[in-house]
């Protein structure tokens, strides 16, 4: 009988590290994305613990309790290699963080079973916002380094990125990141980098929020730790690769997955019958994937027509 308990005991113990190893491994893997391309983070991280089965608050105050050490770890990455505009990052922090906490409350107050899927839909859609937008229009490049945006345009979408991120668990980057690249004013290593270092101010209102609303008993610390170990080994990595990664591909792939991770729960809000469920997850990871390829190829086309029109340009130069 002991033999057995120790056998039991030890599967357990097994289980609980293959566990916490997996949540390490999303927490690199979302980290990386999120460094490199302004997002992604808190919605890859939000979706993935939903399907293990943690409410929505729990689940986006363990994700933004994880971010306050990655949000430090990415901010001082990118402040090292100059990507940091500190005049934007307060002036779109501070309305974030108190959208952030109004976020959190609002979502501590609302019942799980509404929660759920209207968790699911915010983060679907900020999917697919990510994943149409970078696959039929990538944001304007421009080469700014200090950003002219005033505090008329950063104060509302500080408050909407923020409300979003805490109410969704992840939203900061594709509210924020997008909207500022999409107006072409400021370089992409500047929003991205000064974005990425506002939110720990977001994640630290919205941690607030959670914890003042819902205590600190429901929260499981192994989870939080593993998922800011990820993080953490991820940040200076994803600072370097931010200006090496093509991040229209990236945006298209994690565009699809956010969307795939919340699927299941969508469609278990409807009446859809098993053999439908499975038609709907086939049809859009084929569409999903087409897409990916499709975006791979236009983006090296545009590389190589790029090339070749310099090549040409340098040899009329030398003759």
């Amino acid at each position: 009988l002991r033999r057995g308990r120790r056998a039991g005991g030890h599967r357990e113990l097994v289980h609980l590290m293959q566990k916490l190893l997996l949540l390490a491994v999303v927490g690199f893997g979302a980290q990386l994305v999120d460094g490199a391309l302004g997002m992604g983070y808190g919605v890859t991280s939000t979706s993935l613990l939903l399907i293990v089965g943690l409410s929505p608050a729990l689940a986006s105050a363990s994700v933004h309790l994880a971010e306050l050490g990655t949000n430090v770890a990415s901010g001082v990455s990118h402040w090292r290699l100059g990507n940091v505009d500190w005049r934007l990052v307060l002036r779109l922090g501070v309305p974030g963080a108190l959208g952030a906490f109004a976020g959190a409350t609002f979502l501590s107050h609302v019942s799980t079973a509404l929660a759920k899927p209207l968790m699911a839909a915010i983060l679907g859609g900020l999917g697919m916002y990510i994943l149409l937008r970078y696959a039929f229009r990538p944001p304007e490049v421009a080469q700014a380094r200090r950003s002219p945006h005033t505090a008329r345009f950063l104060v509302p979408l500080g408050l909407a990125g923020g409300f979003v991120d805490a109410t969704g668990g992840g939203g900061w980057g594709p509210v924020s990141t997008t909207s500022l690249l999409s107006a072409g004013r400021t370089a992409p290593r500047t929003v991205i980098g000064s974005v990425d270092t506002s939110e720990f101010l977001v994640s630290l209102a919205a941690s607030l929020g959670f914890v003042l609303n819902l205590g600190l008993l429901g929260i499981d610390w192994g989870i939080v730790a593993a998922l800011l170990a990820g993080g953490l080994f991820a940040a200076p990595i994803a600072a370097w690769l931010v200006s090496r990664i093509p991040a229209r591909i990236m945006g298209v792939a994690v565009g699809g997955l956010i969307i795939m991770t919340n699927l299941k729960t969508l469609f278990d809000a409807t009446a859809l019958t098993g053999e439908q469920v499975t038609v709907g997850f086939t049809l859009f990871a084929a569409a999903w994937l087409g897409l990916t390829a499709w975006t791979a190829w236009r983006h090296e086309r545009g590389r190589r027509l790029a090339l070749a029109i310099r090549e040409a340009a340098e040899t009329e130069w030398s003759i």
